[in-house]
């Protein structure tokens, strides 16, 4: 269950919340087994899944049906207010919002999927106080409807108008809708636009952190989630450096992307670095059952120059190349030195010998 604040695009404008409340069941890493329950006090009413063939006690709905086939089942509305509360009743597709939670689409906006298939005995419901109503609905699947998976949910909303600030708000409760239609299943998860990035230090010495960043594609027609690797290498397969534990993705729905970026610390300026990201797809069965895939990988390289070092370097050879420059011309001076006192040497002892003879 979450809450999601309404958007006000103007004081007197309407204001249609994503979703104020949603089931935990509409959540793919949580699972509840009571009712969803509104987190806003103001929300007096609960939803569940019916106690049928489908089971007792179920946090979802989740069916397998064949290209035109259909299911029928209901949710049940409690109503734990002093007054009589009327609520709309549809279906909408779901979608994975960037915070990796499950949500579903406004009324106002087109499904495509699941909000189409699925219909409500009554588009809305009227419940006494205290009171309980099952509220039936059947899922159609269309004959031409491509096999894979399909996620949305059957929702129940009330919108109550603030005179104070001049806006509507939509209070909106619902579950969890999974249907697989039956066909080939092709659970493919690719690794795109990999990349690495390095930020080093001042102190030559000292090693530094990289940035691996790279998009997860659902490419195929089942919900997936996944296990992730990311190892950075330098020239040759040395000085590996292993990103430890990456939080696993949220399961994205077929077509969906999700962005990923691994810090790695303590990696050393080998001028050259090669990130390999390693994701082992993981698919989930109606009975829950979660089966690993094999792993898809990707790399990418990138430069990690140790500019400081570098300078150093620099510094000491031009160093050096100074000190060994000053040596050479002073050696030069001094054999310039040497050469004319032995000059003068000899032009003095050839003027005493001259004189010797006069």
């Amino acid at each position: 269950m979450h809450a999601v604040a309404p958007l006000r695009r103007s004081t007197k404008a309407v204001v249609r919340t994503v979703v104020l409340a949603l089931s935990a069941a509409l959540a793919f890493v949580t699972v509840s087994t009571g009712p969803a329950r509104a987190a806003d006090g103001d929300v007096t009413w609960t939803v569940r899944t019916a106690a049928n063939g489908f089971g007792d006690d179920r946090s979802s709905f989740n069916y397998g049906v064949n290209p035109g086939g259909e299911v029928e089942d209901a949710m049940v509305v409690a109503n734990h207010g002093t007054a009589p509360l009327r609520l709309a009743v549809y279906a909408a597709d779901g979608f994975t919002t960037q915070k990796g939670q499950l949500d579903l689409l406004t009324q106002d906006k087109k499904s495509r999927g699941i909000g189409t298939w699925v219909h409500a005995t009554h588009d809305s419901v009227l419940i006494a106080p205290g009171k309980s109503v099952a509220v039936p609905f059947t899922v159609t699947v269309p004959r031409n409807a491509t096999p894979g998976d399909y996620v949305g949910g059957i929702l129940t909303s009330l919108k109550q108008s603030d005179d104070v600030e001049g806006i509507a708000v939509d209070r909106r409760l619902g579950i969890r809708i999974k249907l697989r239609v039956s066909g080939a299943l092709r659970p493919t998860l690719a690794v795109e636009d990999l990349s690495v990035g390095y930020d080093g230090t001042a102190n030559p010495l000292a090693q530094g952190d990289a940035t691996v960043t790279y998009t997860l594609h659902n490419t195929g027609n089942a919900v997936l989630s996944g296990a992730q690797k990311v190892t950075l290498t330098g020239p040759f397969g040395t000085l590996s450096v292993d990103a430890g534990r990456v939080a696993a993705p949220p399961e994205l729905l077929p077509g969906e992307q999700w962005k990923v970026t691994v810090p790695i610390h303590d990696v050393t300026p080998a001028v050259r670095l090669t990130a390999t990201a390693t994701v082992t797809p993981l698919i989930t069965d109606a009975a829950g059952s979660t089966t690993a895939l094999a792993p898809v990988r990707a790399t990418a390289h990138g430069w990690a120059v140790p500019w400081s070092l570098l300078v150093l370097v620099v510094l000491v050879l031009a160093a050096a190349a100074t000190a060994f420059v000053l040596a050479r011309r002073g050696r030069a001076r001094r054999r310039q030195r040497e050469d004319e006192r032995v000059r003068e040497a000899v032009d003095q002892a050839l003027r005493e010998k001259v004189a010797d003879r006069s």
